[in-house]
């Protein structure tokens, strides 16, 4: 029993399914809004709903940099309990911003309020930050790998399960009340776990060690050559993830609640085939080849989602992905083996904090672009993530 507390799976799990939740409500209730407000026009209803969603996702994503690394600092000095809590407190007041939107029909921007408190406790980058660190901690530099990609994988399960759930939780009573009530309360059951069950290991004495000047340059141009391929890797593919959200929901897909709970279960199995993957293939090919083999993986996918006109297809892209999420936890996996374990806090805040300046640049650009393609090619997006991500290669290479 000790030693399951000091796992931080099962945070991950408990929040990835509210997470999952969430995102199905929030998609559906500013969708259905839009809808309203232009009479049931699908074009005017998405481009609206993307608008909503780039300005949405910037502000959570811009107010966490003011956050995560002071996060990140302290939690070096006072240990990661408080990189991984005090994100997840601003998970459920934000959560509780979309439950008071559809239970008093208030207007759109206070959703970005909830995204405000969510981007000021740290949101999403001190959140995986913190979990990173704790993987790290409590793993071997042979097992690393395999370590965060177990903790993906969990990840992965735990979004199918809430994926394939959340359509139908969304059709008890009121629209989407019933879900978002049970997000918040399982996010609530992850912070509770996290601040008093869970145990947090200190590093080792093997861990802290001291690397030869020559060494910390060769480490640190290593650290920008990772760096860069994460960035570049999450430009491609985050903002077109965004975007595909809403265009299953428009014709010729024209998907509801229940299909658009099975395409978040397909969009997070790829995390068990990535597992599965690594599981496999990590001993013959090494952690280069596995990067490179999850690029190719995702690339190939996307493109083919550029034509996705039928819902087979969407699902047969999926499989092709299914490697695709083999990259980020890898990178990470190789950024933690040539830094010391004092400093995780600090530099996996910076890194966080540069995925989501990242993932803004990519939000905004796929989200401006997308309305402009729904009159001649709506999966031009798709196209040019997969070029993007493709060049996150090259520093690997």
């Amino acid at each position: 029993m000790g030693a399951f507390l000091t796992l931080v799976e099962p945070v991950v799990v408990i929040n990835t399914v509210g997470s999952s939740f969430f995102s199905v409500a929030l998609t559906l209730a500013v969708y259905n809004r839009t809808l309203e407000q232009t009479s049931g026009h699908s074009d005017q209803a998405q481009a609206q709903s993307s608008h909503f969603f780039l300005i949405h996702n910037t502000l959570a994503c811009l107010l966490s940099l003011v956050s995560t690394v002071p996060l990140g600092r302290l939690s070096d000095r006072l240990g990661p309990r408080v990189l991984l809590t005090v994100p997840q407190v601003g998970s459920v007041l934000s959560k509780c911003f979309l439950l008071l939107f559809l239970l008093f029909q208030l207007p759109l921007g206070v959703l970005y309020a909830g995204a405000a408190v969510y981007g000021l406790s740290g949101g999403s980058p001190a959140y995986w930050g913190g979990v990173v660190s704790l993987a790290a901690l409590s793993s071997g530099q042979g097992e690393r790998s395999l370590k965060l990609n177990i903790v993906d994988f969990c990840s992965g399960v735990a979004g199918v399960v809430g994926g394939l759930v959340a359509g139908y939780i969304y059709r008890v009573g009121q629209s989407g009340v019933a879900l978002t009530l049970t997000s918040v309360g399982l996010c609530f059951a992850g912070l509770l776990y996290s601040t008093f069950l869970l145990s947090y290991p200190v590093p080792s004495v093997t861990q802290r060690h001291r690397l030869p000047q020559g060494a910390r340059l060769q480490d640190r141009k290593a650290v920008v050559l990772l760096f860069s391929a994460l960035m570049l890797f999450l430009l491609g593919m985050s903002g077109a993830e965004n975007v595909l959200c809403l265009f299953v929901l428009k014709p010729p897909l024209s998907w509801d609640s229940v299909w658009s709970g099975y395409g978040r279960a397909a969009t997070d199995a790829m995390y068990l085939s990535s597992f599965l993957g690594v599981l496999l293939l990590s001993r013959p090919l090494g952690d280069v080849a596995l990067i490179l083999l999850g690029i190719v993986s995702n690339c190939t996918g996307m493109a083919i989602m550029a034509f996705a006109t039928q819902s087979w297809i969407y699902f047969l892209a999926r499989g092709i992905m299914m490697f695709a999420c083999i990259p980020m936890p890898t990178l990470r996996a190789q950024l933690s083996k040539i830094l010391d374990a004092q400093m995780y806090g600090r530099v996996f805040g910076m890194l966080q904090s540069a995925l989501a300046i990242t993932e803004v640049v990519s939000v905004v650009l796929f989200t401006s672009i997308y309305p402009l393609t729904l009159d001649w090619y709506s999966g031009f997006c798709f196209l040019l993530s997969c070029a993007i991500s493709y060049l996150s290669a090259l520093p690997i290479l």
